[in-house]
């Protein structure tokens, strides 16, 4: 085989194509689709291919045959006959811009109306759109196609600026509010985003709206499977695994561990991030790609403001409802984290009828613990700070704990008076250890109880029990009475005990500890 071109932030089908790079195909799906309805929407996270696949389909409906050669869409029975396509792109512009929305959409109609119709600045954008399509139906004699990617990113950009956000909103309605008295003119219109459009009131009067974002027909639209990964990128992953020093399976697995683990349906396969695997095997590097490419703060915000702890999000379960759900609301992150990304599918519970979510991979785990801890604690990212996470993990690492507990003391006392609470304290102590890198289970059941953090790392086993305005005996008291340490009984490695109390009195503020060795 020979040698992979990745498309690293390429979303265009056709550059794509005559580019050389390599493409996985997707283009069996443009049939079914056009059977599917007229208005159809796809939610999937970013960067999992939902521009490249609106790409693939304004390129099918401008009749370019020749780019699908040699793909599925290219021997099936489908009417190549050119359409005028009206593409809508939301994906790029920073939306916190005064007027950024409005004139971005000026933008796009202004090149269309070039091509179909005049402008007139005085109609409203609504009315423009809806000339625009009559136009275009006019002079090609052909239904017209709208396409709309991202159509959500103008609100998630600016969810915690409300005036914004209702701004925007009322935006968006007026500009899509024609669309259904058109249909006599639409042959058919695809819109992707993250959130669910359902309550947003943008597509209200769109009730055909089919949303096949959760239909096992769909489930791999977007995303790789671990047979395409492999039938299309073998050499690439072949050099990843001799950078590595190891076998073409061990890569894999890493790659498995660290992008694979996606599910949008029960029946869908593991899906990896396209994102995320170009760039490690472009790096010959498996790191943390898929962050640095824009991760939604408001949300990471709003796990803090709500008092979350950070382990209860993994393991969720919940109704397809709760999943389908608009995540812009203060009292459930849970929907939202599934629509981005953060959580995924792990099981269904047939039986219950319900979905337990957990993190997808690695990446997203690690990742998403990374940009929670500065929420809490902005120092610990800081290279040259006492509180830098690095030195946690060699307190950690070397077996001192005493070093360990000392300097969370410290940290924990510095924290915002509003912050002064059990939540945040289980919160931060729980992230330093993950982004220790080491192996840490919150509130793990026992056949006496759950103990509330055990951290395992190099040589040492941590057993932590915290408490909250009582007092470090009780805490340890806890640990020998049901005994936590009894599932290590035949493990080599040095076992320490970790009471603590949180104190939230002015005059004693802080964390009290006592540890002992077993």
């Amino acid at each position: 085989m020979k040698e992979n071109r990745y498309p690293i932030g390429i979303q265009t089908f056709s550059k794509v194509i005559e580019g050389g790079y390599t493409y996985v195909d997707k283009t069996a799906y443009i049939k079914p689709l056009l059977k599917q309805g007229e208005y159809i929407f796809l939610s999937r996270p970013r960067r999992f291919g939902k521009s490249l696949l609106l790409s693939t389909l304004q390129a099918y409906f401008e009749g370019r045959r020749e780019l699908f050669k040699g793909l599925a869409a290219d021997i099936m029975d489908l009417d190549w006959t050119p359409s005028p396509v009206f593409r809508f792109d939301f994906n790029a512009e920073d939306f916190m811009k005064e007027d950024g929305l409005e004139i971005l959409i000026d933008g796009y109609l202004w090149c269309y109306e070039k091509i179909y119709g005049r402008r007139d600045k005085k109609l409203s954008v609504s009315q423009r759109l809806k000339d625009l399509i009559i136009a275009a139906y006019e002079n090609t004699g052909r239904k017209v196609i709208i396409l709309i990617d991202e159509y959500d990113k103008p609100l998630l950009d600016v969810e915690e600026n409300r005036e914004m956000y209702d701004k925007n909103q009322r935006t968006l309605k007026s500009f899509f509010g024609n669309l259904k008295s058109m249909d006599c003119y639409i042959q058919f219109a695809f819109i992707t985003g993250v959130a669910r459009f359902s309550k947003v009131s943008i597509f209200s009067d769109l009730n055909n709206l089919k949303d096949i974002s959760m239909h096992n027909e769909y489930a791999d639209i977007c995303g790789w499977t671990e047979k395409e990964l492999i039938d299309n990128f073998r050499p690439g992953i072949e050099s990843l695994a001799e950078e590595r020093e190891e076998s073409f399976d061990k890569t894999l697995e890493a790659l498995r561990d660290f992008y694979d683990g996606y599910l949008f349906m029960p029946k869908g396969s593991r899906l990896y991030n396209p994102f995320s695997v170009l760039n490690a095997l472009e790096e010959k590097s498996i790191e943390p790609f898929w962050f640095g490419s824009g991760t939604p703060t408001f949300l990471i915000k709003r796990i803090k403001r709500l008092g979350t702890y950070p382990p209860d999000l993994n393991g969720k379960m919940c109704t397809k409802k709760d999943l389908t759900a608009v995540g812009f609301n203060d009292r459930n992150p849970i929907p939202l984290m599934f629509q981005t990304g953060y959580l995924t599918i792990w099981e269904y519970k047939k039986a219950l009828n319900l979905y337990e979510l957990r993190f997808p991979n690695k990446e997203v785990e690690i990742g998403f613990y990374e940009d929670l801890l500065p929420v809490y604690v902005p120092d610990t990212e800081n290279p040259g700070s006492p509180f830098n996470f690095s030195l946690f993990k060699i307190d950690l690492y070397e077996g001192r704990p005493d070093d360990f507990m000392h300097r969370l003391a410290i940290l924990l006392k510095d924290l915002p008076g509003e912050d002064h609470c059990e939540s945040a304290y289980r919160a931060i102590t729980f992230l330093i250890a993950v982004l220790c890198g080491a192996d840490a289970i919150a509130e793990r059941h026992s056949y006496k109880g759950r103990s509330d953090l055990e951290v395992t790392i190099g040589d040492y086993i941590y057993l932590f029990e915290f408490k909250y305005n009582k007092s470090v005996d009780e805490a340890m008291d806890q640990i020998y009475s049901r005994d936590y340490a009894g599932r290590y009984a035949l493990d080599p490695r040095t076992i320490y005990l970790i009471g603590a109390n949180f104190n939230e009195k002015k005059e004693t503020r802080g964390l009290q500890y006592k540890i002992e060795k077993k």
